[in-house]
């Protein structure tokens, strides 16, 4: 990302809003499911909100900013409250990226209507589709990874049988150590690169006109 604003500083300030909205919007999923489930803790915390304020950060936004790959705030929720605390959990988890991917699936839809009926589109907003769909991918997709404390961490919780959620959970302390080794570039690129570039190049092919490509 930091590349990006010496040498394109309009993709840059595009790239930085579209994470903004995509990260508020998967937070505010989060917060929205667990209030539905009946845990009043994300809205007491003033969560259940599109308000960017209540979802960015710290960490997560230095993570971006350094390797283009980050989080937003995680949404707490009381596991006390829930019906069934591991199902609701993964529950919770899972909409962030869903709603990641349904952002990036209706993006992609008005690309191609204005593609297929719209006698051309004004390059800017091209250009803020297929940003946005590229970045609601990319939060999407890094985001189900089973590392904590990634969303896909619980989603595998919340399926496992309980002894083996017991074990798969004693992982979560070393879930920011995973995530460092997966990041730090061995031989020019990273294992993290390596992993999500074939998925983020289909995804991106499939959502994306070959002519914005």
């Amino acid at each position: 990302m930091l590349a990006i604003l010496f040498n394109n500083p309009i993709l840059f300030i595009l790239s930085a809003v579209s994470l903004v909205v995509a990260i508020s919007i998967h937070e505010f999923a989060h917060a929205k499911m667990a209030d539905h489930l009946g845990d009043p803790t994300p809205r007491l915390q003033g969560r259940v909100t599109l308000n960017p304020k209540a979802h960015l950060d710290l960490y997560g936004t230095i993570f971006l900013l350094l390797v283009g790959f980050g989080w937003g705030k995680p949404v707490q929720f009381d596991p006390f409250n829930l019906d069934n605390a591991r199902r609701d959990a993964a529950l919770i988890s899972i909409v962030g990226p869903i709603s990641n991917f349904l952002l990036a699936i209706l993006s992609s839809v008005i690309l191609y209507l204005f593609t297929l009926f719209g006698g051309g589109i004004p390059v800017i907003i091209g250009s803020v589709l297929i940003v946005f769909i590229q970045m609601n991918i990319l939060l999407g997709v890094f985001n189900l990874l089973p590392i904590h404390p990634l969303d896909g961490f619980k989603i595998v919780e919340g399926v496992l049988s309980e002894k083996q959620a017991r074990e798969w959970h004693q992982l979560e302390r070393f879930g920011f150590l995973f995530l460092i080794m997966l990041i730090f570039p061995f031989g020019g690129q990273s294992m993290l690169h390596a992993l999500l570039d074939p998925i983020m190049s289909f995804l991106n092919g499939l959502l994306i006109p070959g002519r914005f490509m």
